[in-house]
């Protein structure tokens, strides 16, 4: 911090999925006990992983720290947000605006890596989205030919 003088804040709501019972287990050991409810996890359906946190409620209480640091990012500016593979794939379908049961076409993200996700607008008078620019990515994001740039 000293060396960039950038402000590090630490939000317990970016931190990775709580899934209950299911915390510590081998796949294999969840398939065995709890078949039902793995498959219809890995299928996209908002359940309850070993009665824990379902994504849209990981999507919650994510999206409240973004939009808090958000508040703080000055136009133009970059928000940095560190947080592990389960709560940014969330976030990423959460700010796509796909649907619950599709945030799982998201890839994960492999250690070290990132996504990074872009604020923009359609045109003039249209409200602002967000676009997916990388993901899983290792190095820093390059230009695209017809951003606009």
């Amino acid at each position: 911090m000293a060396l960039t003088g950038l402000v590090l804040r630490v939000d317990e709501r970016l931190r990775e999925t709580y899934a209950g019972g299911w915390q510590g287990q081998l796949s294999s050991e969840i398939e065995a006990s709890d078949p039902k409810t793995l498959a219809a996890w890995r299928a996209g359906v908002d359940v309850r992983p070993g009665g824990g946190e379902t994504r849209s409620e990981i999507a919650d209480r994510a999206e409240l720290a973004v939009q808090a640091a958000l508040a703080d990012v000055p136009e133009s500016g970059v928000l940095v947000v560190v947080t592990h593979g389960g709560t940014a794939r969330t976030l990423i379908g959460r700010y796509l605006g796909l649907p619950v049961e599709r945030w799982h076409v998201v890839g994960g993200l492999a250690n070290c890596s990132w996504s990074v996700l872009e604020q923009t607008r359609a045109g003039s008078g249209q409200p602002a989205f967000w676009r997916l620019v990388e993901h899983n990515a290792g190095t820093l994001p390059e230009p695209v030919m017809g951003d606009g740039e």
